[in-house]
């Protein structure tokens, strides 16, 4: 196993793997992930050759949208474990060389949550209401919206509640689930929570907090209606330039440390000036790059998004990050299978045609691009066993928001939720003990035989040792660890060549024909086996040494 060796910006050029923990490993057979599963299986993460673990919501929650619904942030979910064993976690990660980011959501917190229980039962005008958004509706009777602003998930953004006496009373607003009220971070008490939050992980060893929905805290007071199709500048409710003030202070919590704590931003914004206003030197360390996720599978298009994204970073001196799937979005296996390669998430998208084979060949090719980029790059969880979305759960097995509040047109987020295939022939493949009271939460394919952690350790050519290795040679390769990068070659819709550093080089098939290799003094990787001739087949991707 590599030695990790840490420093102060480890985060500049780290790959950090994305666990969610439902689906991870399932010690107890309840058919649940939980944290006892996943200490079990860091031996797997650090063979792998990640540098850090970045948990989804792991807190004590009612679960209506997977965990992002917290109702107290210092317990951990009874589903995953106990706060005991988080810590236990973390250390033992630590000892493998390991970092910790745990997810934070400012946005909003459960309806169970202690503040809003406590803002039902005292009713208008009290100062436990001031923590919310809440508000008399219109119409006569107050029985309209206070306004027109519409949830993520569908319908409106607002629920109305009964007054302590029974009686119809305010509404209260929720961006998201009705389950997850906004808070107002115009009351001190909100941001002195979350900054007291913030320590209390720090505090217990995590490295760095990853901050959901980081454009949205901020809202005009006002809460005016809008026009959907053409939305205001500045936007009701998205990238606010009060919000830079919460990332100012938290930043200032996570430097007070011996060795600072890094903020990493889920920032959806299509203004790169907007977008790197919030890697400014006080406040978040990075950022994801949603453009890059949702580029298609195109030479032309994923230089663009490539010189795009580094200019953007650029004069605020932020490390880009590169990602190809996550929790919220179609495993990359499949769209890089279909017609239509763009697009994260899309219901258009269900059902389409997929040629798997094609698919799993790019997200190969694509792997040794993400890793030969300069800056940071995200796994998640089974994508170095090159699985697929699951499209074909019954509708009575899913529970994402998206498809229940969508009646069932938006197919959701199930298909990539999917517990992990670890050993065996059959379901659960190791995902849950053998003597397993319970199924897992949502189905296995059955062909996930194949591609479990088992069958494809110690297989040359597998998709597990193809991250293995990459992994191990791009913390060796001393010139992927600068920020040197240049194209080599001129766009001709078909190759990306580029340089890192003295004698780096990657070039990345994307046409439908083999390309001759340029001179070089030895192949590094390559993600699939050059053809007889020595040329470089269509989608795949090869590192060089240059002559």
């Amino acid at each position: 196993m590599a030695i990790r060796v840490h420093t102060a910006d480890w985060w500049r050029d780290a790959v950090i793997y994305q666990v969610y923990v439902r689906s991870f490993a399932d010690a107890n057979g309840d058919g649940i992930g939980d944290l006892a599963g996943v200490r079990a299986k860091l031996p797997h993460l650090a063979e792998l050759g990640v540098d850090a673990l970045w948990f989804n919501p792991w807190y004590a929650s009612p679960m209506a949208d997977a965990g992002y619904d917290v109702a107290d942030y210092r317990r951990i979910d009874p589903a995953f474990g106990t706060l005991d064993e988080a810590e236990q976690l973390i250390a033992e990660a630590h000892e493998l060389g390991l970092r910790i980011i745990i997810d934070v959501v400012p946005n909003h917190i459960s309806d169970q949550h202690v503040w809003f229980q406590e803002a039902l039962a005292a009713g208008p005008g009290s100062e436990a209401r001031e923590l919310f958004w809440f508000r008399p509706g219109r119409g006569e009777n107050g029985e309209l919206p206070p306004n027109n602003w519409k949830s993520e998930f569908g319908g409106p953004a607002w629920t109305r509640t009964p007054d302590p006496d029974g009686t119809p009373g305010e509404w209260y607003l929720h961006l998201f689930a009705r389950e997850q009220p906004d808070v107002n971070w115009n009351n001190d008490k909100v941001r002195e929570e979350h900054e007291n939050i913030l320590r209390f992980w720090f505090d217990r060893g995590a490295d760095g907090v990853r901050i959901d929905s980081a454009t949205m805290p901020a809202k005009d007071p006002a809460l005016p209606d809008y026009d959907r199709a053409n939305p205001p500048t500045p936007h009701p409710f998205v990238d606010r330039d009060p919000v830079h003030d919460i990332y100012r202070a938290w930043r200032a919590v996570a430097d007070s440390y011996p060795e600072p704590k890094a903020l990493i931003g889920e920032v959806w914004l299509a203004d790169p000036e907007r977008f790197a206003a919030y890697l400014r030197p006080d406040e978040m360390h990075s950022a994801f790059n949603f453009d890059y996720l949702n580029c298609p599978w195109d030479a032309s298009r994923f230089r663009t998004v490539i010189d795009a994204t580094l200019a953007a970073h650029a004069p605020v001196h932020a490390p880009a990050t590169w990602v190809l799937s996550n929790h919220d979005v179609t495993r990359h296996v499949t769209r890089y299978g279909r017609a239509d390669t763009g697009m994260g998430r899309s219901p258009l998208q269900h059902g389409a045609p997929t040629d798997l084979q094609l698919g799993a060949r790019r997200a190969r090719a694509a792997l040794l691009l993400n890793l030969a980029l300069p800056g940071g790059c995200y796994l998640y969880q089974g994508e170095e066993l090159g699985l697929w979305e699951v499209s074909d759960i019954p509708d009575d097995r899913r529970q994402d928001p998206f498809f229940q509040r969508s009646g069932g047109e938006d197919m959701g987020r199930d298909g990539c939720r999917v517990p992990l295939p670890w050993s065996g022939t059959e379901s659960p493949f190791g995902f849950s003990p053998l003597d397993a009271k319970a199924e897992p939460w949502l189905p296995q394919p059955a062909a996930w035989f194949a591609n479990t952690a088992e069958a494809q350790a110690g297989t040359p050519g597998s998709m597990l040792e193809l991250y293995r290795d990459a992994l191990r040679l791009r913390r060796a390769e001393a010139d992927l660890h600068t920020e040197e990068f240049g194209w080599l070659a001129e766009d001709d819709g078909a190759v990306l060549d580029f340089a890192r550093g003295e004698r780096f080089r990657c070039l990345v098939n994307l046409s439908d024909r083999p390309v001759p290799l340029p001179e070089h003094s030895g192949v590094v990787l390559a993600s699939g086996p050059l053809d007889d001739a020595g040329l470089l087949p269509a989608n795949t991707a090869v590192w060089l040494h240059r002559a």
